[in-house]
């Protein structure tokens, strides 16, 4: 089992981001992922809102970890927040994490980045299209 929390840029946040080789984007909002027994960290997301979209910069696993599963969730909870702020596309690039996860949260390559509607994605009236 894992939680995903909030992190403040004022607290721990560093501790996060070096586990996970990402450095702190100022203005962004962050969330971490920890191990519910042991209070590991497995993995960050850090993102924001801006100009009517949603940006996700780093969706990164901690060193030596590897759960796709925990890192999906880790993402959709991102976009999921990130919609019910209101903001319908999301975006993303080749740095923000692994790209087969990208892809499988529902980011769809387009020119020289990715990009997600999160219409109906997350309240069950349009499932298809968001596998």
């Amino acid at each position: 089992m894992f939680k995903i929390t909030p992190v403040q840029p004022d607290t721990n946040a560093n501790e996060y981001l070096n586990a996970c080789s990402a450095i702190l984007k100022d203005g962004c909002f962050m969330y971490a992922m920890t191990d519910c027994e042991s209070g590991e960290i497995m993995g960050i997301s850090q993102f924001e809102i801006q100009d009517g979209f949603g940006y996700i910069y780093d969706l990164k696993e901690a060193s030596g970890r590897n759960d796709f599963e925990a890192m999906f969730i880790l993402g959709r909870q991102t976009m999921n927040f990130i919609n019910l702020c209101g903001i319908e596309i999301c975006r993303a690039d080749s740095n923000t994490g692994d790209t087969q996860l990208i892809k499988a949260i529902g980011f769809k390559e387009k020119d020289n980045f990715y990009e997600c509607s999160m219409t109906g994605m997350f309240d069950g009236s349009h499932c298809v299209g968001h596998k």
